[in-house]
């Protein structure tokens, strides 16, 4: 297992990664990008069983991760490649033509680590909860988990899904929702607001838990180990996520501006100046 400063250590990588990605080719979603990595390297460092490896499509045996918001794939790019999935060189193809590393994650490359293309906002949860009740069709015991925007809870879609799972009882199901208050428009209040996700949740059949402090690795990890510990008990468990887009590169902080902006050369050495190196650089 990973100690609290190693996981700090890969998450500021992880931060790296992002901003270079995204400025190479003036194209990408750093914000959302940077307020996830916390989360997706406290799954993939310190929480799922998998065999990065050894990838197989069926992930019998494994705990599986399915991001639905595709657009901050440069995180799930840096953590899948830092984890062992595939060459951490590659990220710097992230992008370009032919490249395995699309904006929006694909399967017709054959990425290890993707399961399904997602971007499409509001079909993850769907995914997600046919992958889990195929978990129990074939006596599979590990979880799945999933990543949602708040934003993109206002598709309708997921809330057939949210529906389905609490009526269907898929308590081997984690889904957590990126709760940043924020959207490429604006703020979600602004632009459609979505009220209460926990009661709109627990009225759907779901348990509900609250991470407060949803850049901070250790506060991520007991609030995952409290959510697994609510499942199999008859319901999903939803995991509230409070993050701040654009985390650890202050400019990027408390606006909704980064959400799909690329930085430029000067803007770039800026973000990397607050986030030293501590794994190496692709």
């Amino acid at each position: 297992m990973a100690t609290i400063q190693e996981l700090k250590d890969f998450t500021q990588q992880v931060r790296r990664d992002i901003v270079r990605m995204v400025s190479a080719v003036n194209s990408g979603h750093p914000g959302g990008s940077l307020g996830c990595a916390e989360y997706i390297t406290v799954l993939y460092q310190e929480i799922m069983k998998y065999d990065a490896s050894n990838f197989q499509m069926d992930g019998k045996g494994e705990d599986l991760f399915f991001l639905s918001n595709g657009h901050i794939s440069p995180v799930f790019y840096s953590v899948l490649a830092r984890s062992g999935y595939f060459p951490v060189s590659e990220l710097a193809t992230f992008r370009l033509l032919d490249s395995r590393l699309q904006g929006h994650p694909t399967t017709h490359e054959g990425l290890p680590g993707i399961r399904v293309a997602s971007g499409s906002l509001g079909q993850g949860m769907s995914v997600a909860i046919g992958a889990a009740q195929a978990k129990k069709l074939n006596g599979d015991d590990r979880l799945i988990y999933s990543l949602h925007g708040d934003g993109e809870l206002q598709e309708g879609q997921n809330w057939e899904a949210i529906m389905y799972a609490g009526s269907k009882s898929v308590d081997n199901y984690i889904a957590a929702i990126d709760v940043n208050f924020k959207q490429i428009d604006g703020t979600t209040d602004e632009v459609l607001s979505l009220g209460s996700l926990r009661a709109k949740f627990e009225a759907f059949g779901w348990q509900v838990l609250e991470v407060e402090k949803g850049n901070d690795i250790e506060a991520i990890i007991t609030g995952i180990k409290e959510a697994q510990s609510l499942t199999g008990k008859g319901k999903p468990v939803c995991i509230l996520l409070y993050t701040e887009m654009g985390n650890g590169v202050d400019f990027m902080m408390h606006t909704h501006a980064w959400h799909g902006k690329a930085p430029n050369a000067e803007q770039l050495e800026a973000a990397l100046s607050q986030n030293p190196q501590t794994l190496g650089d692709y």
